[in-house]
């Protein structure tokens, strides 16, 4: 009988040391998630706010490339809302 290949898990602190680096390490994380029933300016000023930080963020594309790969549905990632993200997954016609 051959023997058995055991395959490990990848080490953790390798799949997410890139969060380490990230601008919203040190930010309130209700920014980049909305409470229920937030609407209009409200939310548009948070979204704003929560984009401020992407867009000074060395690992954005690293925080993007995560969360359309596990299809995060809340919050902001790597600058982008559900909605937008949304949209990136979608296959074009």
């Amino acid at each position: 009988m051959p023997a058995l290949t055991v395959r490990l898990p990848v080490p953790i602190a390798e799949e997410w040391d890139w969060q380490l680096s990230a601008a919203c390490r040190d930010t309130d994380p209700a920014v980049f998630f909305h409470p229920d029933n937030e609407r209009g300016e409200p939310r548009a000023r948070r979204v704003r706010a929560a984009k401020q930080v992407c867009r000074r963020c060395p690992v954005r594309d690293r925080c993007l490339e995560y969360a359309l790969g596990s299809s995060e549905r809340h919050g902001i990632w790597g600058g982008y809302t559900e909605d937008e993200r949304k949209k990136l997954r979608r296959p074009v016609r």
